[in-house]
């Protein structure tokens, strides 16, 4: 099943990066009670989701934070590792929470994932924004395909708000 507008997100594990290291948070822990941008990209690092998605959703971070969004968090089928160096080399200014969906347990459990196996990447999230408002979707925009930053950038999400 699919998650659509209006559904409850259910509740799965991430793993962020901590000064402690690698720390659970669940899914109520990042959305309950807040507004929150979700930006899921198939992979840390490869080339649409670093050069196209990343900047999209930075260049849009104070007027989507000015629009009422509390968090804006990023979400790939990667490690806490992976994510970390991800944002300490994308996320500058500190304005996103990395979440690492390492078995795609999120992505599994929203009917999002991606079998990217034919390539050589497994499992992935396919590529879509979302507006979550207390663990509810209030927008969800998919990409048709995962290649491309057409209707998931940071600038259709803050037109939508």
């Amino acid at each position: 099943m699919t998650i659509n507008v209006g559904d409850k997100l259910p509740e799965t594990k991430f793993r962020v990066m901590t000064a402690e290291g690698p720390q659970v948070k669940t899914t109520d822990d990042i959305f309950k009670g807040k507004k929150v941008a979700l930006f899921a990209v198939p992979g840390a690092y490869t080339g649409t989701c670093h050069k196209m998605h990343l900047p999209s959703i930075f260049l849009n971070a104070y007027a989507l934070k000015n629009k009422g969004v509390d968090t804006i968090a990023i979400v790939s089928v990667n490690d806490a590792f992976v994510m970390n160096a991800w944002k300490r080399d994308t996320d500058q200014r500190d304005e996103a929470v990395f979440l690492a969906d390492g078995n795609a347990d999120f992505a599994k459990a929203i009917g999002m994932e991606l079998d990217a196996s034919g390539n050589g990447l497994g499992i992935r999230s396919k590529r879509y924004s979302m507006l979550v408002e207390d663990g509810v979707v209030k927008k969800l925009n998919l990409e048709p395909a995962p290649g491309k930053v057409e209707v998931s950038g940071g600038d259709t999400l803050l037109g939508q708000l």
